[in-house]
């Protein structure tokens, strides 16, 4: 390299060594101001700027968390409240060539997550021509606590989307700065896995990130609604948010904003905070946006892992016998009986089934799939949908709630081979795991840099515009399938609406 550093808006850079495939990982980079003191609860501020040369070689702090699943370990990098920082992967530093960009949003539940966890490395990625970024958002309370006092400060009267609106400011940087880097601010994919695929869903919905991007991969989640689950408006999290407020021993704003980052997690330290129809970052919920035809129209790759329910079964715990149906019973009233002829009841064995497929559809699966539907119906670009079938065999003792055979192809289990990352965790890999990875990361490699995952040496996936809405099925003998569950993704689409 001939110089030293490079220039973003706000200052200089250090230049890292590349590794042996010539990648250079930049890591640290502040996105926008700490939201801490008087920023916090507001939306994200632009980076001051700084004299001399930045270090880059070392990442920034993670938003604050605690430990929620056994598969995210927040002590990387350690947290802290000043988290707004992103990481970039680029093979194409000095060169003439700008390559195409895919920002990935970590998964988590919006409770916990980072863009510094090992799986998410995008060296092997940024070897095969792309440039990754990684970033972290402000989670938990400090990310999507919405208040009336919150509302009453805003000069848009909205409270809630805080950290929607930091990945809003941290697409904004790559548009403004990613050519530095070698990348094309104008060939930008968002993706991302649960709560990471939630909010791709909602950036495509969203009036403010118009122009930020220009492909979408989705992987297991979706902002729109089921049976059981919908996002709140904003009066409904104001009133959640004076309930976490009692909760956290502050009766006014002042108090809440005085108490430190770790009371502030302390008082709600697991799940329970999401983003919310403000009216601002979203006017509507997603589903209305898309069956209007007002989304970020863009070509989107999205679907999910056949075993959901291993992790979002609706018997969590040990649950007396019967307590499936009256589960079904309680979620779908006078539709109940419908719902038990897709997800039968009876003998235990059945019951757990039927537990696991319910449970799975009703947290991830049928979220992606209205997603996938509605874009299909008001959107003119391409589609592609698929279902990751690949069980990895990993360590007997990885699962606290079940033992691991019972696993399959479970929640976030596709990650490792999407970045081809493989060795991120201490699972039992075979020959096979490798095939699939190397089929899995190129189908999103070709994606991110056409809009179609289709290539040279590879199954051929079809458009899911199909007329029998086809789609991938990805493991080591890769396959197209027709839409198999749509009589029951058809009856909950029927009942979340008239929820």
């Amino acid at each position: 390299m001939k110089s030293a550093s490079v220039f973003v808006e706000v200052g200089q850079l250090a230049i890292p060594p590349p590794d042996a495939a010539g990648v250079r990982a930049f890591k640290g980079i502040p996105y926008a101001a700490p939201p801490v003191g008087a920023l916090r609860w507001r939306p994200p501020q632009p980076v001051v700027a700084w004299s001399g040369v930045r270090a880059a070689n070392a990442f920034g702090p993670n938003s604050m968390q605690g430990i929620v699943f056994d598969d995210i370990d927040p002590t990387v990098a350690g947290v802290s409240e000043d988290c707004l920082y992103l990481n970039v992967w680029t093979p194409a530093l000095g060169g003439a060539e700008r390559l195409p960009v895919m920002v990935w949003i970590h998964g988590g539940g919006f409770a916990v997550g980072s863009g510094t966890e090992p799986r998410y490395d995008g060296a092997k990625l940024a070897a095969r021509g792309v440039l990754v970024v990684t970033l972290n958002h402000r989670l938990n309370a400090l990310g999507f606590l919405a208040h009336p006092e919150l509302s009453a400060e805003s000069p848009l009267h909205i409270s809630g989307n805080y950290g929607m609106l930091d990945l809003v400011a941290a697409l904004q940087w790559v548009a403004r700065n990613i050519q530095a880097f070698g990348g094309d601010p104008e060939a930008v994919t968002i993706a991302g896995e649960s709560a990471g695929s939630i909010a791709v869903s909602a950036l495509m919905a969203s009036p403010l990130a118009r122009g930020l991007f220009s492909r979408a991969i989705g992987e297991s989640g979706a902002m729109f609604p089921s049976p059981s689950r919908r996002a709140a408006g904003l009066a409904e999290a104001e009133r959640a948010g004076l309930e976490f407020a009692r909760k956290a021993g502050a009766k006014t704003l002042a108090e809440l904003r005085s108490k430190s980052a770790e009371e502030i997690l302390a008082a709600n330290p697991g799940m329970g905070f999401w983003p919310v129809i403000d009216g601002y970052f979203l006017p509507r919920p997603p589903d209305q946006i898309f069956a209007d035809g007002a989304q970020n129209d863009v070509a989107l790759l999205a679907g999910w892992n056949k075993d959901e329910g291993f992790n979002f079964t609706l018997l969590q715990g040990a649950d007396a016998p019967g307590a499936y149906a009256d589960k079904v019973r309680a979620i779908f009233a006078d539709r109940a009986g419908e719902a038990l002829a897709l997800y039968p009841a009876g003998e235990p064995s059945l019951d757990k089934k039927s537990a696991r497929e319910l449970g799975g559809d009703l947290t991830i699966i049928h979220g992606a799939w209205a997603w996938l539907e509605a874009q299909k119906k008001s959107g003119r670009c391409e589609i592609y949908r698929y279902r990751f079938d690949r069980a990895p065999r990993t360590p007997d003792d990885w699962f606290a709630h079940a033992p691991s055979r019972e696993a399959g192809a479970f929640h976030a289990a596709e990650i490792l081979y999407v970045f081809d990352n493989l060795h991120a965790f201490p699972w039992i890999l075979t020959e096979d795991d490798q095939r699939v990875a190397d089929l899995m990361s190129s189908y999103w490699l070709n994606f991110i840099k056409t809009g179609n995952p289709n290539g040279a040496g590879l199954p051929a996936w079809p458009s899911f515009r199909g007329s029998d809405n086809p789609f991938m099925v990805i493991d080591a003998a890769a396959q197209v399938r027709p839409d198999e569950d749509r009589a029951r993704q058809a009856f909950l689409a029927q009942t979340a609406k008239r929820g």
